[in-house]
């Protein structure tokens, strides 16, 4: 079967062709009309100029100096004998490194950081701060905290900047010699 071509007349031709020329004119119309009517972006505001004592510098530990002196806990810890896990935590208490040690106990990682907590919330080994629950036996109520010897802290011109806290040992008086192991070996700066 043969088709025959069809031939459009000069009229048709041009029909056709201005019904194009419309429709792609509507639509580069419509898409520069939608593009006018989107409003330019607001400028950026300045961010606030602060003045006087709105703001404060803190200090913390580096990552390599928390490291640091929790190796220097866990070696005291291992050379003694002893199973634990070591936590040092920030100013804000927040966990900065855990070592836990082979053999630690379960519960031992959980109390090494609320220890470690402990000491840098009041800048005070952990011993002492037991010994102050029977004037303020409240105190334990403070969540995260543990009042049980094992925790040191680190200050920088007198500030705590971070915690220590061990656990694990036989003892809570074992579990703060280590701590104060990793506080020592950090001691000097790094």
């Amino acid at each position: 079967m043969q088709h025959k071509a069809k031939k459009f007349s000069t009229r048709a031709k041009a029909v056709t062709s201005a019904a194009l020329l419309a429709a792609v004119g509507a639509g580069v119309a419509g898409a520069v009309s939608a593009s006018a009517d989107t409003p330019a972006a607001a400028p950026a505001a300045a961010p606030a100029a602060l003045k006087g004592r709105t703001t404060t510098t803190s200090t913390h530990l580096t990552i390599d100096a928390a490291t640091d002196a929790a190796r220097a806990a866990l070696d005291a810890a291992e050379q003694d004998g002893r199973r634990v896990t070591v936590a040092v935590v920030d100013r804000n208490g927040n966990t900065v490194v855990t070592l836990r040690g082979d053999g630690a106990g379960p519960q031992s990682y959980d109390s090494a950081v609320k220890k470690a907590f402990t000491a840098v919330s009041w800048n005070a080994p952990t011993s002492e701060l037991a010994q102050r629950l029977e004037k303020a036996p409240h105190l334990k109520d403070i969540p995260g905290t543990l009042f049980l010897a094992g925790g040191a802290p680190v200050a920088y011109n007198s500030a705590p900047i971070a915690g220590i806290g061990v656990a694990g040992a036989p003892s809570g008086d074992l579990d703060e010699k280590f701590a104060q192991a990793g506080v020592d070996a950090i001691s000097n700066g790094r």
